[in-house]
């Protein structure tokens, strides 16, 4: 699945950190600060975008009275102790990526996150260096599933789409990867287990822990 890859790029939120149900939370906790309940379906309408497409979706949506940085300036600190504190690793992402390195495969982040998050999370964890392009959907004109995040990295990684490998855990990221003219791997996570037919019917393989990836156990699809 990956040994004849140039460049493995990897999403960040459920598929390197398990931190999807973080989000969940924030947002219950924003919107409630203005008298909204979470809508059941506001997670897959904000599927994919960056954040700051999701402060105007929020500003647009629930008539918030903070400028779109104000918006993010509270997600940020919102996130910030939970990042730092209650946020661990996907199972055996840290070996997978100590084994991908040693292979010399370059490997990079696309992430709908906010740059500070990822960059704070991936130093949290010291795997910071082993990521040789770090980009978020802001640095693009459009977040996933369009493949411009993917596309940027590769470049930067100096990879064809056709030598790269995405890891994503939900559908728009995987669609993003496959847009760009990638092959994408699918990661479990309890967040998306109500999307996991429509990962399946996108991604190229499917992955349960990264000791998947790394022992063959992988799923083809």
């Amino acid at each position: 699945m990956w040994k004849d890859k140039k460049a493995i790029i990897f999403d960040l939120d459920g598929t390197v950190v398990d931190s999807m149900w973080m989000w969940k939370d924030i947002d219950i906790e924003y919107l409630a600060i203005y008298g909204y309940e979470l809508p059941e379906t506001l997670q897959i309408e904000i599927e994919g975008m960056s954040f700051t497409e999701s402060a105007i979706y929020f500003k647009e949506r629930f008539h918030i009275p903070d400028s779109v940085e104000e918006i993010q300036k509270k997600w940020l600190d919102m996130a910030r102790d939970k990042y730092l504190n209650e946020t661990p690793l996907k199972e055996g992402i840290d070996d997978f990526i100590r084994i991908v390195y040693e292979n010399g495969i370059r490997m990079g982040i696309a992430s709908s996150n906010s740059r500070e998050l990822v960059e704070t999370i991936l130093k949290v964890h010291k795997i910071d260096h082993y990521f040789d392009s770090i980009h978020t959907c802001c640095d693009v004109k459009k977040g996933k599933p369009a493949p411009d995040i993917y596309l940027l990295v590769a470049e930067e990684l100096g990879a064809l789409p056709g030598e790269c490998l995405v890891f994503e855990d939900i559908p728009a990221g995987l669609m993003a990867g496959k847009n760009a003219g990638m092959e994408t791997c699918a990661v479990w996570d309890a967040y998306s287990i109500p999307q996991d037919d429509d990962k399946r019917a996108i991604a190229d393989y499917y992955i349960h822990t990264y000791y998947d990836a790394i022992d063959g156990n992988f799923e083809v699809l």
